[in-house]
């Protein structure tokens, strides 16, 4: 199980495979620089970034999935470490970001679907709700995407959530964080802040 979270009350925590883009996301989003790498899975612990007068923090979660050089072992690990820091805290988190590859993650939620197989950011989408953490799916690296609203048309798909993509802003959200484009993310999470009543917050997402 993960240790070091700092003794704040509330988080928004940020999910997904490795090398989606979630420490460049975090970086934009905070002006911070988390350690990153070309190898995907370098982030091995939670990244937490906290400010000192508020009661309030953002989490980086490590990366799940399939990584190189990492034995299934232990990227099963890591898998259930995120899953049970998520439980442990879930009363506290205000919004659960799954951050996906806009350009992959269709391709690889069909790979993986099957009979006795749910896909890693399917799955998550629902344990993510089933515990009541409202959710914000960031599909990033929209820039290199050619056919915007019909990729983002099969991921709301995929996440049974009733195409077209558009109705579901509040849950999809296109960004390009190496592009510093992550409005839509900010609008998204900051709607469920409001919804929470936690109009304090939305300075650290304007």
């Amino acid at each position: 199980m993960f240790e070091s979270r700092p003794d704040r009350a509330d988080e928004v925590v940020f999910v997904g495979r490795s090398n989606v883009g979630k420490s460049t996301l975090m970086r934009e989003l905070t002006g911070h620089t988390f350690e990153t790498g070309a190898k995907p899975g370098v982030t091995r612990s939670p990244n937490h970034y906290d400010w000192a007068s508020e009661d309030f923090v953002l989490t980086d979660l490590p990366g799940f999935g399939f990584m190189s050089g990492v034995s299934e072992d232990r990227r099963e690990q890591i898998k259930t470490d995120v899953v049970q820091y998520i439980e442990e805290y879930a009363d506290g988190i205000l919004v659960g970001v799954l951050v996906v590859d806009a350009k992959s993650a269709v391709d690889i939620i069909d790979r993986h679907s099957g009979d006795d197989e749910v896909p890693y950011d399917v799955e998550m989408f629902y344990f993510l709700r089933d515990v009541g953490i409202p959710v914000v799916v960031a599909a990033n690296k929209m820039d290199k995407v050619e056919d915007r609203d019909d990729r983002l048309d099969a991921l709301a798909d995929r996440l049974g959530l009733h195409p077209p993509w558009q109705q579901w802003r509040d849950t999809i959200a296109p960004i390009s964080a190496k592009r510093g484009n992550v409005g839509a993310l900010k609008e998204a999470v900051s709607d469920h802040l409001h919804d929470q009543k936690r109009d304090d917050l939305l300075q650290f997402f304007s």
